[in-house]
C-alpha cells in the first residue's frame, strides 16, 4: 500500500497526487518499522530454535572452563587438571536447554606460551570465538587477567556477546546469582559443585530470547533473517528519502528493493500487480 501511493505520487504528477510528507506516509512507515521489527525479533528466535547457539568457552588456563562444559554436559566431556594448558584443541559438546540447542565448544586457556601446540590451540580458541553467537568468559578468584594471549579474541568489529562467568564459588563461599551490569551479564556459580548452573541456563534462554517460553513467528531459516534485515535496511532508507528530502524516485526504489527482499519469503509482486492497485485505489485516468 505504501508503495502505491509514492508510486502513484511520482508517476501521475497531473492527477495532483501528493502523498510524499504526508501524516499518513509517516503513519504508514512508522507501523511497517515497528511490525517489521517484530517480525524480525521472532524470526530470530525461530532461528535460534531451529539452528542454535554457537557458545564458545573463554578464559585464562585454570579457571574451571572444562569443568564448566562437563558441569553443562552432565558427563566427564573435557580432562579437568590442575596443569596449566591442559586442553590444547577444540572441544564440542551439542546440548539441549529447555529446547534450544546449543553447542559449547570449550577451548584452550588464553595465556602467553611458547609451547607450539598450545599457540595453536589458543589461535584456533580465538577463530572459534569470533565465530561465536555468544562467549562465556570465564573468571576465578585467584586467576582474573588472562594476559597478552586473549588480545586476538578482542579485535574491534570481531567481538560476540559476552556473558562473563564468576566461577569457583565453592572456594569463595559465595552465593549464586547474577548481576546485569554495564558491561552485561555476569553470573556467578561453581561448577564443581553445579550451584549456579540454572542460572546459566536461564541467561542462556535469556540471550536467545526465548526466557519467557516464547517462540518465533516462524521456524526461520538464516535467509529469512537475512532478507528481513534487508527489507529494514531499505526501509530506513526509503523513509528517509521520502520524509527528509522528498526523493520520491529514490524512496520507490527504496521501497521496490525492501518488497523483493520479503518477496523471497512470501512470493513475488510484480510490476503488473502494483500498477493494478494503483489504478484501483485512485480515480486515475478517468
Amino acid at each position: 500500500e505504501l508503495r502505491v501511493y509514492v508510486e502513484a505520487a511520482i508517476d501521475f504528477p497531473e492527477e495532483e497526487i501528493d502523498f510524499l510528507r504526508t501524516d499518513e506516509v509517516r503513519a504508514r512507515f512508522a507501523a511497517i518499522d515497528l511490525s517489521l521489527h517484530e517480525l524480525l525479533a521472532g524470526a530470530r528466535r525461530g532461528q535460534r530454535l531451529r539452528d542454535g547457539l554457537n557458545v564458545v568457552i573463554l578464559g585464562a588456563p585454570n579457571v574451571g572452563k572444562s569443568s564448566l562444559l562437563n558441569a553443562l554436559a552432565g558427563h566427564d566431556r573435557a580432562i579437568v587438571t590442575a596443569i596449566p594448558g591442559t586442553t590444547r584443541d577444540v572441544l564440542r559438546e551439542h546440548l539441549n536447554v529447555d529446547g534450544l540447542p546449543i553447542t559449547i565448544i570449550d577451548t584452550a586457556g588464553l595465556r602467553e606460551t611458547r609451547d607450539e601446540v598450545e599457540s595453536e590451540g589458543i589461535a584456533r580458541a580465538n577463530r572459534e570465538a569470533r565465530r561465536a553467537d555468544l562467549v562465556l568468559w570465564v573468571e576465578a578468584p585467584e586467576i582474573r587477567d588472562p594476559g597478552p594471549g586473549a588480545r586476538d579474541s578482542e579485535e574491534p568489529g570481531s567481538r560476540p556477546p559476552r556473558l562473563t562467568i564468576h566461577n569457583k564459588l565453592d572456594l569463595t563461599g559465595g552465593e549464586p546469582r547474577i548481576e546485569r551490569r554495564e558491561d552485561g551479564v555476569h553470573v556467578h556459580l561453581s561448577a564443581k559443585t553445579g550451584a549456579g548452573l540454572d542460572l546459566l541456563r536461564q541467561a542462556l534462554l535469556q540471550h536467545a530470547g526465548l526466557a519467557d517460553g516464547s517462540v518465533g513467528d516462524f521456524s526461520a531459516r538464516a535467509r529469512h533473517v537475512e532478507a528481513l534485515v534487508r527489507c529494514q535496511e531499505q526501509l530506513a532508507s526509503a523513509r528517509a528519502h521520502a520524509l527528509t528530502t522528498g526523493d520520491g524516485e529514490l524512496a520507490a526504489e527504496d521501497l521496490r528493493l525492501a518488497h523483493e527482499a520479503l518477496g523471497e519469503i512470501t512470493g513475488r509482486f510484480r510490476a503488473d500487480d502494483l500498477l493494478g492497485q494503483i489504478f484501483s485505489s485512485f480515480c486515475i485516468g478517468k
